[in-house]
């Protein structure tokens, strides 16, 4: 399938801000310095902190400088590509489905973490087991409605403590921070985490995103300190 959606620019619902080229520009600079990395090897089973992370109390606020004004009145969800039984849902739909609680770290690229965040939301197995993915769908690509998209392995949207998340510590997840649904994915830095979803695209073969495209890591995960692409 053609992608429908262009990977850069603003989509299809009123936007606040404008892409900041320069801070878009010293990320892709931190990409080419290798900024953060440490060299270092973790095992997730021993030790819960990634190499060259620090630890926040609070949830920085990251984004490419344009903020959708995304609400629960004209938020829709189109998942499509290869699956067996494509779906649109609109707020209500996305309310009528099994709901979870989780709770899991969040580990930015920018080098900070946050410890046992509150999630509400749609696990993405129960997603999974609604669309039923063809058999030679491998892979996962988010878009959001800022124009941002990024790449997934199946089997890392599939982990079970991935959700399409619409509560954060008890509240509705801010805007600033995605809302009304946003993907979280723990297990791999959070850039892979979308805000604003607005699409999810199953594929036969890997595509890859807004950032990965941009000199950061393909596959993302935080204790093989898969910052940057090689």
């Amino acid at each position: 399938m053609a992608d429908e959606f262009p990977q850069d620019g603003p989509q299809d619902v009123p936007q606040d801000g404008r892409i900041r080229d320069k801070l878009i520009a010293t990320k892709e600079q931190w990409a080419r310095e290798g900024r953060g990395l440490t060299g270092e090897t973790a095992d997730p089973a021993r030790d819960r902190l990634p190499p060259g992370q620090r630890l926040v109390e609070t949830w920085p606020v990251l984004d490419l400088g344009i903020v959708p004004r995304v609400s629960e009145a004209n938020w829709t969800l189109t998942v499509d590509g290869l699956v067996g039984t494509p779906v649109t849902w609109s707020w209500t739909d996305l309310q009528a489905q099994p709901q979870e609680r989780v709770v899991s770290d969040i580990h930015c690229v920018t080098t900070w973490s946050r410890y046992d965040n509150r999630w509400e939301g749609v696990s993405t197995r129960h997603l999974l087991s609604v669309v039923q993915p063809r058999p030679e769908a491998r892979f996962v690509l988010c878009h959001s409605s800022d124009g941002y998209t990024t790449n997934l392995p199946l089997e890392a949207f599939a982990a079970e403590d991935a959700l399409l998340a619409t509560g954060w510590e008890s509240q509705p997840i801010s805007r600033d921070h995605g809302g009304p649904v946003r993907v979280v994915v723990p297990k791999l830095y959070f850039w892979k985490s979308a805000k604003w979803v607005k699409r999810i695209e199953f594929l036969a073969e890997d595509r890859r995103g807004y950032w990965e495209v941009r000199g950061y890591h393909n596959d993302a995960d935080p204790w093989r300190e898969e910052r940057y692409s090689e």
